[in-house]
């Protein structure tokens, strides 16, 4: 139990936001949460959790808001829209972003909340809702180390990689990067099982045996089993994923970067869509063979 709880805002509560909201209660936190669908809060009332009617007022009434919500715009909107946290914020108020949009758009939202005597930290993540459930995160940090310190303890309840990687806008940079990584490998993953069925192999035995190899990663080890079962629920959905590579294209674009394996990772994942639904997991990306 955490000896020095400190009140707590969440902001969000999607297949992310609501496990590592309850993360945080485990550790002994107050936590007060908003989502836009009200009804979606049920499960973290359930655990103790009060709900705020905005942002404003969750806001005025924590030490730290965390924010997961879709992209760019939403996180804007949750900010400085009607109602939100900077109509309710008081000076000294924390703000972190786990949410992953533009490393732009980042440094503005920051700057605008300095103005009001609010620091933020960005702070997207990585390790999909089994590591939201499991407080076991990688959490990419950008902003001022005093502030990243103050946090820290707190990001502990929700990650176990917790990393300052610099300045403001440091942390979606470094989850663009993670991004090239995680649909590059399950580009391969698709490659390597559709390479096993024609080959007549089990595809499960396959995904054991390699992910305990050199050939091993998160994407065939979690995502290999649902594609060999069929199963295309989301965990991490193809929307948000087409999301993410967008922003990392741009940034690569604008850096006169060619991150070729990346735009065909985009390429497979548009194809899948097209042939599914853009709702479903980013396994269903083995549709576009």
């Amino acid at each position: 139990m955490n000896n020095n709880p400190l009140k707590i805002g969440y902001l969000g509560l999607g297949i992310m936001g609501l496990p590592m909201t309850l993360n945080l209660l485990k550790a002994g936190h107050t936590v007060k949460v908003w989502n836009r669908s009200a009804h979606k809060a049920a499960p973290a009332l359930a655990a103790g959790t009060t709900q705020g009617a905005t942002p404003a007022e969750v806001a005025g009434a924590s030490d730290i808001v965390f924010i997961n919500v879709t992209d760019t715009p939403d996180v804007e909107a949750v900010l400085f829209g009607p109602n939100g946290v900077a109509a309710g914020a008081k000076p000294g108020l924390i703000v972190v972003d786990n949410s992953t949009i533009s490393p732009v758009a980042t440094r503005e939202f920051a700057c605008k909340l300095a103005g009001l005597g609010v620091a933020f930290l960005d702070a997207p993540v990585s390790g999909g809702d089994i590591g939201a459930k499991n407080g076991t995160l990688s959490i990419m940090v950008g902003g001022d180390e005093a502030t990243f310190e103050k946090v820290k303890p707190v990001l502990a309840a929700m990650g176990k990689n917790i990393q300052l990687l610099g300045p403001v806008g440091a942390g979606q940079a470094c989850k663009a990067c993670n991004q090239i990584c995680v649909l590059g490998n399950l580009m391969a993953t698709c490659e390597a099982i559709k390479l096993a069925q024609a080959m007549g192999l089990d595809v499960q035995k396959m995904a054991e045996v390699v992910s305990a190899g050199a050939g091993g990663s998160w994407q065939l080890q979690n995502l290999g089993p649902k594609i060999a079962k069929g199963d295309l629920a989301p965990a991490f959905m193809i929307d948000l994923a087409l999301k993410d590579l967008a922003i990392v294209l741009d940034a690569a674009q604008k850096s006169g970067l060619d991150l070729s394996g990346t735009a065909m990772a985009e390429q497979r994942l548009k194809q899948a869509k097209g042939k599914t639904d853009g709702r479903h997991g980013t396994q269903a990306m083995i549709t576009a063979w």
